[in-house]
């Protein structure tokens, strides 16, 4: 039986169940709820905004969102977003979903944490990063009202201490790649967890650049 949540319904269908089945395998609680919530808050937005977008791949794309900062992908050098992307890549793939889905929904992970980006693409990816955005920065709450925003705590708790205890899961998903922070709001983790982090400065890369005057 469809669970409803905030007047919003969990897709339950084939897709959605392997999907969640795949995730609950391979994240921690604290990312698997994080990201139930992103897909919440994100429809909840998308019916406030009157856009018209495909709810199960939303709560799919949101789902694999931040599995790129798990144990799996402890030695990669990719960006944490590329491996989730690339990952739900695969899924979509083994589920016979359209190229044209499996795009957009590649770019909507890609792109969850690249500010200014993802609100001039599709819906789903606009969608997803509001979706972020509220859970992670309390941004949007004039998009989803207090009301809901309780009801979907009291299925999908934070717990005590999220703020500070989802920090120390990304900087652990990122503390084997601190390369792959540079120019991305991942830098700010590593800058606040990893004291031997320097972070790469975009100006003196190219003051100090092999180009003569």
């Amino acid at each position: 039986m469809s669970r409803i949540i905030a007047g919003v319904t969990i897709p339950d269908g084939p897709l959605a169940q392997a999907a969640s089945a795949a995730i609950l395998a391979s994240e921690p609680p604290i990312l698997f709820r994080h990201s139930v919530r992103v897909f919440l808050f994100g429809a909840l937005i998308g019916e406030h905004r009157a856009l018209d977008f495909d709810p199960e791949l939303l709560y799919v794309a949101a789902l694999f969102h931040d599995v790129g900062l798990t144990d799996d992908y402890r030695d990669s050098h990719r960006r944490f977003e590329v491996d989730g992307a690339h990952a739900l890549r695969l899924f979509l793939k083994h589920h016979r979903i359209s190229q044209e889905q499996i795009n957009e929904a590649w770019l909507a992970v890609a792109l969850h944490t690249t500010f200014g980006i993802p609100t001039e693409l599709t819906s789903l990816t606009a969608l997803l990063a509001a979706g972020v955005e509220t859970d992670l920065l309390g941004l949007h709450f004039d998009e989803v009202s207090e009301p809901r925003r309780r009801a979907v705590l009291q299925e999908y708790p934070r717990g005590t201490h999220f703020k500070e205890l989802v920090i120390d899961t990304f900087a652990h998903g990122l503390a084997n790649r601190p390369a792959t922070t540079f120019g991305s709001v991942c830098a700010d983790v590593l800058e606040r967890n990893d004291p031997n982090y320097r972070r790469l400065n975009f100006c003196g890369l190219i003051l100090g650049s092999g180009w003569r005057e």
